[in-house]
């Protein structure tokens, strides 16, 4: 049988388009390669156009079996299959791509946020400064305008007995190995109660000076007493002054410039602890509070001056006979430094004067 009557017989089992195909459809060196011997060795074609193709040996290949191609398509590679996460166009990016695009993303989002809290952080520190000197600038104004200035002396008035009128000195009180206290003094009731309380952690009476109705005068040192030999008649004014040293606790007790008495053992070697309060007209139980009215001081007060020393005997006497204003460098008589809390008021007027026109008025003896 010749090629011609083979093809019209392929041509008739299996329909003449599974053979349009062309010689690249094989693979070369196999079955049904381009060229096959026929007769003398002469050639096939290698296209359709008006020629046979060459046939597959044992039928055509299924268009569905791998590696296979529709029959007319071109030679061709066969497409790699798109990578992962890609949409198999050219351009388009990877989820990979995007998730660290987006991490990179947030990540310098994070910082500039940061960056921006750090900053304004800074400008409401700045802020707050401001507004804190001007606050405290206008309170210092406050003070100055509604504060009587009392350039001729100011007294603290304590008119009843109660547990909440009381004066507070501002100054911060040091540690001390000596001391001396000083004021000027007027009782309107018998027992005067207590002209100035120093109170400590820990230790309510640190240093107290204080007289109970029907009891002598006390000097209190970290809760150690001596009674001091001091008398003090109701409505005069009376300049006093005690004076104590941690060695061998020595104190003395002055009344109108003069020494009336003196002693030792009080809580010796034992220096007055720093940073404690120190309050006006009342006895302290806590720090800086807790008052009783039993205790409390009825009458005025004026010129309350510590020192860290002991005072020399010409010292207080000039302070007595107010030939000397010298103030306490422990906690000076000024109207800045001393507020009164409760009711108890300051008003003006210089005991020394007072005390003058009281003897003037005195009748002789």
């Amino acid at each position: 049988m010749d090629l011609k009557d083979r093809i019209e017989k392929l041509e008739a089992e299996i329909g003449p388009a599974a053979l349009n195909l062309t010689d690249t459809s094989v693979g070369a060196g196999g079955a049904g390669s381009s060229s096959t011997s026929s007769g003398g060795g002469s050639s096939n074609p290698t296209s359709t156009s008006g020629k046979a193709p060459v046939p597959f040996p044992g039928g055509a290949p299924s268009p569905s079996a791998p590696g296979a191609r529709r029959p007319g398509s071109p030679a061709s590679p066969v497409p790699k299959p798109p990578s992962k996460g890609s949409s198999g166009r050219k351009g388009t990016w990877r989820v990979e791509d995007l998730e660290g695009e987006l991490e990179r993303k947030i990540k310098m989002l994070e910082k500039e946020r940061q960056a921006m809290r750090k900053e304004t952080q800074g400008q409401h520190e700045k802020i707050n400064q401001g507004i804190g000197s001007v606050t405290d600038r206008v309170t210092e104004l406050e003070h100055t305008l509604t504060e009587p200035s009392f350039p001729e002396g100011f007294v603290l008035s304590f008119p009843m007995r109660t547990n909440y009128m009381y004066g507070m000195v501002r100054k911060e009180i040091t540690e001390m190995y000596a001391f001396t206290a000083c004021l000027w003094l007027k009782a309107k009731e018998g027992g005067i109660g207590t002209p100035f309380s120093y109170s400590v952690p820990g230790q309510p009476n640190e240093l107290v000076l204080l007289q109970g109705v029907h009891n002598p005068v006390e000097l209190l040192i970290n809760d150690k007493v001596a009674q001091l030999p001091l008398s003090l008649p109701q409505d005069e004014w009376q300049h006093i002054c005690v004076s104590w040293t941690l060695r061998d606790g020595v104190w003395k007790a002055y009344q109108g410039g003069k020494m009336k008495g003196r002693g030792e053992g009080l809580a010796a070697w034992h220096p007055i602890k720093p940073g404690g309060v120190l309050i006006l007209g009342q006895e302290q139980d806590t720090l800086g509070g807790r008052f009783d009215a039993s205790q409390a001081l009825v009458g005025e007060i004026s010129q309350f001056n510590l020192w860290d020393r002991v005072l020399k005997p010409a010292e207080v006497a000039a302070l007595a006979d107010c030939s000397s204003s010298a103030l306490g460098n422990i906690a000076p008589w000024t109207d800045h430094d001393v507020d009164v809390y409760g009711g108890a008021t300051k008003e003006s007027l210089d005991p020394c004067h007072a005390a003058q026109r009281s003897s003037l008025n005195s009748p002789k003896q």
